[in-house]
């Protein structure tokens, strides 16, 4: 096959939801679909999930969650899927941020019941700045959830996007009848059932009395009647809107019976983006170019007790990866040979050779790759759109152990580096400060310090309402603004300036009293101060 033909069979996204919402159970079906899994609950309960998460965690076992996003590989009807589960746990939508970056489009999961939750809201802001394309999975049509046009209406205003939706529930919980695709002009009705999968009726004309007989006078009724309001209301569903981010598609199915998840994989494969241009420090990088680059969005370390192994997921951007070929480590600017590259195929790992544009690939490291990092054929460019977000909780390092303070300083870079977290040290007396999202992962901090780097710490916490990256067109006013807020002063693991607000009101005042300093709330920012940042 050509480049340009692996490009257009490969379809590469994620899956995000609030937790519980059915992420997992609609996972487990689209591996069903692609013959990657040949039983329901694999997912959650064999080899895939021990796969899928780190056995150095014990605190993963025993809270029974996971703060790893899945990489699983699997082909449906021609096309080669490449899907990332990411991490349900609130705590965790770090990882899930990161994970985004490598995606090239999105399935958003919302339980009928709940709507949108918060968590929801975070991860749409991600997906949209970066214009990704988002198709909503409206899951739980089984149980009684809220009207579908009142779920429309919360996601155009919560998520801030248009939505236009491409199939209809009739009726929903006990007297849940069915489906009928707006995009295909076909019935489906529903049966309860895990593994069962109904055909379509096709249906050219939806005052065709046969609806009347399969969902009863007063369902069909009403169905033609929000058919109508939808063809009235929402306007024709056109790609383009879809592909460019502005409008979302939405399904409605309840994942757990496997209904209406086929409607929603054979729509992706047929709308859902080949694998997409990115952006980089020099200019766009098409897919289709000739030589190879990729960056890498995700570490996972020591997923072997055994061995200090570390993989880094690569995600290919462009050209052809060649297991054994030596790439240009751009960042430390030398050429690294990775002659052990795995390909994830569900719950099987195996040895890769090659990999095409859209494909994860998880690279056997020593300590060389970070996250953000560029391979190439040896151009120089850096990918970009992989910042980091301010935490929300923030907590002073204490080291129990000056004999240990080697190892942690090393344990802290290295789990820095795999983006379990960010750590600023203050300009003055050189405090360290952890910063996540969540409180579980000060847990996770400390039990790998321990476990893995022999280092004692507590966490004391901090009086920090956010971390805001500070940049000024106007070197002069940048300095003096550092000098007079030092003790506020502190700089991430890549020596970018920060200034650690203690009150959402303190900064208001300060952006106020500023007005020549930016602050950004991402680590990722066009006019960075290079001059300082070098100090």
């Amino acid at each position: 096959m050509t480049l340009e033909q692996e490009i257009a069979k490969r379809r590469t996204f994620g899956i995000i939801s609030h937790p519980d919402a059915g992420k997992t159970t609609l996972t487990e079906k689209l591996l069903l679909f692609g013959g990657a899994i040949q039983k329901a609950g694999a997912v959650k309960s064999s080899k895939i999930k021990d796969h899928a998460r780190s056995d150095w965690m014990e605190i993963e076992k025993q809270r029974g969650i996971s703060v790893a996003t899945s990489v699983m590989g699997f082909n449906y009807d021609g096309i080669k899927i490449n899907l990332l589960d990411t991490p349900g746990h609130q705590d965790f939508a770090e990882d899930t941020y990161r994970t985004l970056t490598a995606v090239d489009s999105v399935i958003m999961v919302i339980d009928c019941v709940k709507g949108v939750e918060m968590q929801t809201e975070k991860l749409m802001e991600v997906c949209r700045m970066r214009s990704t394309p988002v198709i909503c999975f409206i899951n739980k049509l089984d149980r009684e959830g809220q009207d579908p046009f009142d779920l429309l209406d919360e996601i155009e205003e919560k998520l801030n996007i248009k939505v236009r939706p491409l199939s209809w529930p009739i009726s929903m919980g006990k007297t849940f009848k069915g489906v009928y695709s707006l995009y295909e002009k076909s019935l489906k009705l529903f049966t309860p059932s895990k593994t069962t999968v109904e055909e379509a009726i096709e249906i050219s004309d939806i005052n065709d009395p046969i609806i009347d007989q399969l969902v009863g006078e007063n369902n069909a009724k009403q169905l033609r009647a929000d058919v109508e309001l939808i063809e009235g209301v929402y306007p024709e569903f056109e790609i383009d809107d879809y592909l460019s981010g502005n409008v979302a598609p939405v399904f409605f199915g309840s994942a757990v019976n496997n209904f209406g998840v086929k409607e929603l994989l054979d729509t992706f494969i047929k709308i859902a983006p080949t694998p997409i241009p990115r952006e980089t420090t020099l200019r766009e990088v098409e897919p289709s170019e000739k030589k190879f680059s990729g960056f890498i969005f995700k570490i996972h370390a020591n997923m072997d007790p055994k061995h200090r192994n570390r993989i880094a997921f690569l995600r290919v951007c462009s050209g052809k990866f060649e297991r054994g070929n030596n790439y240009t480590h751009v960042r430390q600017e030398k050429n690294i040979r990775f002659s052990n590259a795995t390909a994830f195929m569900a719950q099987d790992r195996e040895t890769v050779e090659e990999a095409w544009p859209g494909d994860i690939v998880g690279l056997y490291d020593t300590g060389n790759l970070k996250i953000g990092d560029t391979l190439t054929d040896g151009e120089k460019f850096f990918y970009t759109g992989i910042p980091s977000f301010s935490p929300e909780i923030f907590k002073e390092v204490i080291n129990k152990d000056a004999m240990k303070t080697k190892q942690l300083e090393k344990g802290l870079i290295q789990l820095m580096e795999e983006g379990v977290a960010q750590l600023f040290t203050f300009e003055l007396g050189s405090r360290k400060v952890v910063g996540t999202v969540g409180a579980l992962q000060f847990e996770v901090i400390q039990f790998r310090l321990k476990n893995e780097y022999n280092a004692t710490v507590e966490f004391a916490p901090q009086n920090i309402f956010k971390a805001c990256w500070i940049s000024s067109k106007d070197q002069a006013k940048l300095q003096e603004f550092v000098d007079s807020k030092q003790r506020h002063i502190a700089r991430d693991k890549d020596g970018k300036l920060v200034f650690m607000a203690e009150s959402k009101a303190w900064l208001q005042m300060v952006q106020d009293n500023f007005p020549e300093i930016e602050f950004h709330f991402t680590s990722e920012f066009k006019e960075t101060p290079e001059a300082l940042n070098q100090n």
